[in-house]
């Protein structure tokens, strides 16, 4: 058998094909047609050539014989390509030894001829990294330092022309990460995975449960699941953000485990009570979000396999009306923040400014006053040292401190009467909407929920749609209830005019989440989340009694609490960029193994109070969700302002929620079904009647959740993904992308944002969020709200140029097709801030 010795000498077998394909190249460049025939002609002329040659080939002489049979054979044109080729090639090479010895890591040049090979073209050249490269370099400059210019020099290159830089930065930040991790593994002792987590562990860095639940046999089999390759999937964005703040650090900040590792990692976490196969389910769990086919949400990417194991993104108390209960929901939200959670607090139910308590008239301070606690609650308890609280105050559209709500956040009026720290939303009714479209100047009553309680004997919020308008009018009618009258007109102006001047407030259709409810059965929903995706029954926490008694010698008072319905999300995403959803199989299998995850989640997490954890134990909702939906629309050529737009997302959507649903139906039978199963919606079969799903397939699984019964209450809910969508290379949510390219500033400096895929194929149809017609996006969300039993965080992106009725005009839009929801109005010369908290 022949061998070839290559310019460093070592020795290689022979492969032919190697060179078919450098003619091939030099072919393609002339355009010149040639056959598979003629190209192993030439093939066996150059072997002809090198047959004097004794022993093995060496490269070198092969490129000489080439271009002499190429010159013989008259082909001048591809002999002068391959000629330049070869030129280029070694240009190539001498700019690889360059940046390597520059860096004083000799193990860099195999990263840079990988690099070389995976991407092609003169615009990813390596000649050009190292022109970048020297132009950072410093005399003496250690290894260290000059792995961070080359870093930084594939970062500055990263632009709309050449967007495949970003994808190199990340080859080459892993590479400098795989340096400083193997140094302090050597420090350390460390050898396989197993001793790795014994370490962690010791150290307080690992949660003790992982290897108190699998043997070293099986986290050695685990080992083995790993594919350090797919490190390649990062662009420079997400592996920056998952090296920061993913990856398990020691205290001296010194990272301990790789990214492949870390995804093991809580997959081996959410596996970890699996019955049956439970090694299976962690190789499956592990190639889920390894692939980036799905991101867990980011609690669960940071303390999954943690001692603190909080996997949850946002909870949603109601703020009863008494004293205990205002003080006792924000201990609620101090106790979620401290543990990385986000809320949302509806305080519909705590009566006005001006109302009566124990009898005595104007005493009530109202709503703004107790939110501007929860501000003070929200900077003081930061979510684990990172970034202050945040949380999202509700308020309904008919309650008598409206006007001074919505000016929470402004610029204009008393600043005693600010909380610049949270994000208000606004409940509305069916009837608000219905006025302002056909009815502006319309009076409008704003009623205090605790005057209606104790004047008509039931509470006016408790009642949604049909029942909640005749109670309304009920209350408008009676001379017994005090009224603020307004017109709708002057809601809208200060609606509309906070929503443009700071982005909120967030919108709530009430009647619509209930009325899609499917479980209604045993309960309202009076409000949303911190990101407006989540819709569950809620119910304040009421304490029941409190008593003096003696235990073991000692006094103590024991008070006994009715937990009420205490909301958690539990939330996963399906990359949609990544998928391919027109595959049925692959699509069912992915959110089979998602909403597995996900049911997992609830009986692994750790629940900051015990009101969430029996809340969540009853109801077992899950929020599975979506990114990457621009990302994938783009990369099929689809139009954002298009039918096909809308029939595609309705076709993708309807898919994704039968496979939801089955699979929820599969795991009730196989552990059970959710406590409240029984004449709810998907019990009755109404929840498949409500969406008009009457397809054989849709009737089928009808019947089979009616006998299997659901695992969970509550099953798919969009969240924004803000860093998630990073760390997994996509579009945010269901979001239209910001901008196709643009620099963001850090500390450290300029960090390129690139659109996914960004290509001459793509670039059309990754139109800019802020020059969409809205009206494409409001239509497309009710489209796909159909088949979304929660709801979803859509943002309306608008310029200078709109008019407060062209906005007016999006929120009757999205009521009128359906919406549940509507999160931030983003203005183009607003800044409004994200949520990581749900970032799923």
């Amino acid at each position: 058998m022949r061998n070839i010795i290559k310019r460093d000498g070592t020795v290689r077998p022979y492969e032919p094909e190697k060179i078919i394909t450098a003619m091939g190249k030099a072919f393609r460049e002339t355009a010149a047609g040639t056959s598979r025939e003629e190209m192993e002609r030439l093939l066996r002329a150059v072997e002809k050539e090198m047959e004097h040659k004794d022993g093995g080939w060496a490269v070198e002489d092969i490129q000489d014989a080439v271009e002499r049979v190429l010159m013989e054979n008259g082909r001048y044109e591809e002999a002068k390509r391959y000629i330049l080729y070869r030129h280029r090639r070694n240009e190539q090479r001498a700019a690889r030894r360059a940046m390597a010895q520059a860096a004083g890591v000799p193990a860099l040049d195999g990263v840079l001829a990988k690099i070389e090979k995976d991407f092609p073209g003169e615009a990813y050249a390596l000649t050009v990294l190292n022109t970048k490269f020297q132009s950072f370099v410093k005399p003496g400059m250690g290894a260290d330092a000059a792995l961070e210019a080359l870093v930084k020099a594939a970062v500055e290159l990263t632009s709309q022309e050449a967007p495949r830089w970003e994808f190199i930065a990340a080859r080459l930040l892993n590479a400098r990460f795989g340096r400083s991790l193997e140094e302090q593994l050597r420090k350390r002792g460390i050898g396989g995975l197993y001793d790795k987590l014994r370490r962690l562990t010791d150290e307080g860095l690992y949660g003790e449960y992982i290897l108190a639940h699998y043997s070293r046999e099986e986290i050695e089999q685990a080992q083995n699941f790993l594919r350090p390759e797919r490190d390649e999937l990062f662009t420079y964005s997400g592996l920056d953000l998952l090296l920061k703040r993913y990856v398990i650090h020691d205290r001296a900040h010194a990272p301990l485990e790789t990214p492949q590792e870390m995804f093991l990692g809580i997959a081996l976490h959410l596996a970890m009570r699996e019955k049956r196969d439970r090694m299976a389910w962690v190789q499956k769990f592990y190639d889920m979000l390894s692939r980036m086919h799905v991101t867990m949400a980011t609690p669960t990417l940071s303390n999954a396999r943690k001692p603190y194991h909080q996997l949850s993104s946002c909870f949603i108390d109601t703020v009863p009306d008494s004293l205990e209960g205002i003080y006792r929901s924000i201990d609620n939200f101090a106790q979620v923040s401290k543990y990385g959670g986000g809320m949302g607090m509806y305080f519909g139910k705590v009566r006005a400014a001006g109302g009566s308590i124990r009898g005595f008239e104007g005493a009530a301070g109202g709503v703004v006053r107790w939110i501007r606690l929860v501000n003070d609650t929200a900077v003081a308890v930061d979510q684990l040292g990172m970034r202050q609280g945040a949380v999202a105050v509700y308020l309904d559209a008919w309650h008598k401190d409206l006007p001074e709500f919505l000016q929470l956040r402004t610029n204009n009026g008393d600043d005693r009467m600010k909380a610049h720290d949270v994000f208000p939303a606004v409940c509305y009714p069916d009837l608000f909407w219905k006025l302002a479209k056909e009815d502006i100047d319309a009076e409008w009553a704003l009623l205090c929920p605790h005057e209606v309680l104790t004047v008509k004997g039931y509470a006016l919020e408790d009642y949604t749609g049909a029942e909640w308008e005749r109670r309304y009018r009920d209350c408008v009618a009676d001379a017994r209830i005090s009224k603020r009258v307004v017109t709708v007109k002057e809601l809208v102006r200060l609606i509309l005019r906070s929503a443009v001047e700071t982005g909120t407030p967030f919108a709530f259709n009430r009647d619509a989440v209930n009325r899609a409810n499917p479980n209604s059965h045993k309960g309202v929903i009076y409000c949303s989340n911190l990101c407006t995706e989540i819709a569950q029954n809620m119910a304040p926490i009421e304490t029941v009694s409190r008593e003096v008694e003696t235990r073991d010698g000692d006094t103590v008072v024991v008070t006994t609490t009715r937990p009420g319905e205490f909301v958690v999300c539990n939330l996963a995403s399906l990359s949609l960029g990544h998928l391919p959803v027109e595959d049925d199989a692959v699509l069912r299998d992915t959110v089979r193994t998602a909403v597995r995850a996900l049911d997992n989640v609830i009986d692994l997490n750790f629940y900051p109070l015990p009101y969430a954890e029996l809340t969540n134990r009853r109801y077992r909702s899950i929020g599975l969700g979506v990114s990457g939906y621009h990302h994938m629309l783009a990369k099929r050529g689809i139009r954002w302002e298009s039918g096909e737009h809308l029939a595609f997302a309705d076709d993708v959507f309807e898919r994704i929620n039968r496979a939801a649903v089955e699979a929820s139906a599969d795991l009730a039978a196989e552990k059970g079904s959710y406590a409240y199963f029984e004449g709810s919606d998907w019990q009755t079969g109404a929840y498949f009647e409500k969406r008009g799903y009457t397809s054989p397939e849709w009737r089928a699984l009808a019947q089979k959740v009616a006998a299997q019964g659901m695992r969970n209450a509550y099953l798919l809910a969009v969240a924004p993904t803000s860093s998630t969508s990073i760390l997994s290379g996509t579009t945010a949510g269901v979001d239209p992308l910001m901008k196709r390219f643009f620099l963001e500033e850090k500390k450290r400096g300029m960090l390129p944002r690139v659109a996914p895929e960004l290509s001459m194929d793509t670039y059309w149809y990754y139109k800019n969020a802020h020059t969409i017609d809205q009206k494409w996006s409001v239509r497309a969300c009710g489209v796909r709200q159909r088949h979304i039993d929660q709801a979803q965080s859509v943002n309306l992106y608008i310029t200078n140029e709109y008019t407060l009725r062209q906005v007016l005009e999006l929120y009757v839009l999205a009521w009128e097709c359906g919406v549940k929801t509507v999160y931030y109005v983003r203005s183009k010369s607003l800044e409004v801030e994200e949520c990581e908290s749900c970032s799923s």
